[in-house]
């Protein structure tokens, strides 16, 4: 009987609601045209840009880093160094009973990412350029430096411990040796990598014949080596490129192959051992020097007269280039329009025709990030995993589902949804000290000027003439703000 009373009473509430309702379309046909909201559009509003050069910045606690020597009709030359540690398989390490050293070879994994369902080499330039690739022993132990920015030059000793003089081979599998104490040695598979032969009398001394003393801890070790310089001899031939390698985990290595005496009354009593001394950032620093050189370029010419509005920018990782945006007319639309409420703002940064082709292929994002009172940089609101309307949200979440930023190889521009950011602009609750566009890496957001990616990109302006008119219309950045006027 409870049940029935129960249907009974929900078949009545369903009828009431029933009722009541309208049909959808008679909804808001009672309102006065002049209580109507109503959303507009301006896309008209002047966006100055110009280049900037990069601050330096500490190359530290990254997953992989560049190397190499690029040739750049428009950007000039970038050369990269690397200045890694070389740390110890384990603290206490012993090579046994009478080492003998065959072979020491500096192994460099060249980093790879997932980029539509599949793994691809980090690299950007020419692979069929000759890469004249330099080893030396550091003069400076990068595990008690405090200082690792961009612009640092690490010395080095005289002796070269190791070349290379070849083309590169960044997306070939290799197949190498494994050597296993007591077990057959076997042919493996490998990553795309470079391996580099040391100098063995030298590695022999600076780490086999050391004594107990040095071995014990990784920190004595590291103040006794100290680590390894790798660059390449400048001149590359041909157009070069930037390698970037992993230092995530334990892929770059230096591997020693040495026998030993293994102490057993078997008819061999010779192991032949190999051993993996680790280079990795999540152990000790890693560090990059990077040299920008844009003499004789456009760049050079914008560099030296910022005040002037050119029809197209550039931007580059690695502490090379940025943009600095403004909006000049922002306090005048409040005047001329009344009070809005910003629906929605995207900042539209067109490609210049022309500049994604052949080697010299775009970014594949840029950032977009704003400076505070102190000139120190954040994510503007749109981007801040802080901000009211995302408490305690994700950053990367909300880069990469609204934000933007990523280029479109169809329309060949960038988008960046800047609502909020705008809104608070409108409203005077957030002063422009420097908003700034630059280039990062696809998978990182790096407000910095990436390290994981050489690719450049050079954007149209929202430079005007005189006139009022726009100096580049084709290719240009623009604002569109959808908005409701309230009255």
């Amino acid at each position: 009987m409870k049940f029935f009373k129960l249907d009974l009473l929900t078949l009545l509430i369903s009828l009431f609601l029933f009722a009541a309702c309208k049909d959808a379309n008679q909804i808001g046909l009672d309102l006065d045209d002049k209580d109507a909201i109503k959303s507009a559009l301006i896309d008209t509003l002047t966006i100055k840009s110009e280049t900037l050069e990069e601050e330096p910045k500490s190359t530290v606690g990254y997953g992989r880093y560049p190397m190499g020597f690029l040739t750049d009709p428009v950007f000039g030359t970038t050369q990269a160094d690397l200045a890694m540690t070389v740390n110890l398989p384990s603290d206490a390490y012993s090579f046994g009973t009478s080492p003998v050293l065959d072979s020491a070879v500096l192994v460099l994994n060249y980093a790879r990412i997932v980029k539509d369902n599949k793994y691809e080499t980090v690299f950007y330039g020419d692979s069929t350029s000759n890469y004249n690739i330099e080893v030396y022993q550091l003069n400076d132990n990068p595990a008690t430096e405090t200082s690792f920015l961009s612009n640092k030059v690490w010395t080095k000793g005289s002796q070269l411990l190791g070349s290379q003089s070849a083309k590169i081979a960044p997306n070939t599998f290799s197949k190498v040796m494994s050597i296993i104490t007591g077990k057959k040695d076997t042919l493996i598979n490998v990553n795309p990598q470079i391996r580099i032969k040391l100098d063995k009398a030298f590695i022999d001394n600076a780490i086999v014949k050391q004594s107990a003393a040095v071995l014990a801890k990784n920190s004595i070790f590291t103040s006794n080596f100290k680590g390894l310089h790798v660059g390449l001899k400048n001149p590359t031939t041909g157009t070069g490129g930037l390698m970037f390698f992993d230092f995530a985990g334990s892929n770059s290595k230096l591997e020693l192959y040495y026998r030993k005496t293994n102490n057993t009354s078997t008819t061999s009593n010779i192991d032949t051992v190999g051993v993996s001394f680790p280079i990795s950032s999540g152990s000790n620093p890693i560090a990059a020097t990077i040299k920008h050189d844009y003499t004789g370029t456009a760049i050079e010419t914008q560099l030296k007269n910022t005040a002037v509005q050119y029809p197209i920018t550039y931007l580059q990782p690695m502490a090379g280039l940025r943009n600095k945006i403004s909006f000049p007319n922002l306090n005048e639309l409040s005047k001329k329009v009344g009070k809005i409420v910003v629906n929605k703002a995207e900042l539209v940064v067109d490609l210049s025709t022309g500049s994604n082709t052949g080697l010299f292929k775009a970014s594949p994002r840029l950032t977009l990030y704003r400076y505070d009172i102190a000139e120190q940089r954040k994510n503007i609101p749109d981007n801040n995993r802080y901000t009211q309307s995302n408490p305690g949200g994700d950053a990367r979440a909300l880069s990469e589902s609204g934000f933007g930023g990523y280029f479109d190889a169809i329309n060949n521009r960038y988008i960046f949804v800047m609502t909020s950011y705008l809104q608070d602009l409108i409203d005077k609750k957030t002063e422009d000290y420097g908003t700034f566009l630059g280039a990062t890496g696809l998978t990182e957001f790096d407000m910095m000027g990436a390290f994981s990616t050489g690719a450049r990109s050079i954007i149209g302006s929202g430079a005007k003439d005189k006139s009022n008119q726009l100096i580049n219309p084709t290719n240009r950045i623009k604002l569109n703000i959808y908005y409701t006027k309230v009255n």
